[in-house]
């Protein structure tokens, strides 16, 4: 993995793609501190995946619960202090 400054990035742009073709990720800085990176194709598509995945809520999720509905607890709540 490379870290560049982005004046070194903007000069050796061709270099740096061939590096990434090549598996490897080239992190570039700006005024020392990472602004981006440049990734292989493959590892950018995963990561959209990722970042784009629908999630179920919570309520989804106990919906499809083996045993049907839960019953409720009738029993009063207990006194707190506060």
């Amino acid at each position: 993995m490379s870290t560049v400054s982005l004046k070194d990035a903007k000069a050796r742009v061709s270099a740096y793609v061939d590096e990434a073709i090549a598996g490897e990720f080239v992190t570039i800085t700006r005024h020392g501190k990472p602004v981006a990176a440049l990734v292989p194709l493959a590892a950018a598509e995963i990561a959209r995946n990722a970042l784009n995945r629908i999630r179920p809520s919570l309520a989804s999720h106990l919906q499809r619960f083996p045993g049907g509905e839960f019953e409720r607890n009738s029993s009063p709540s207990r006194d707190v202090d506060l």
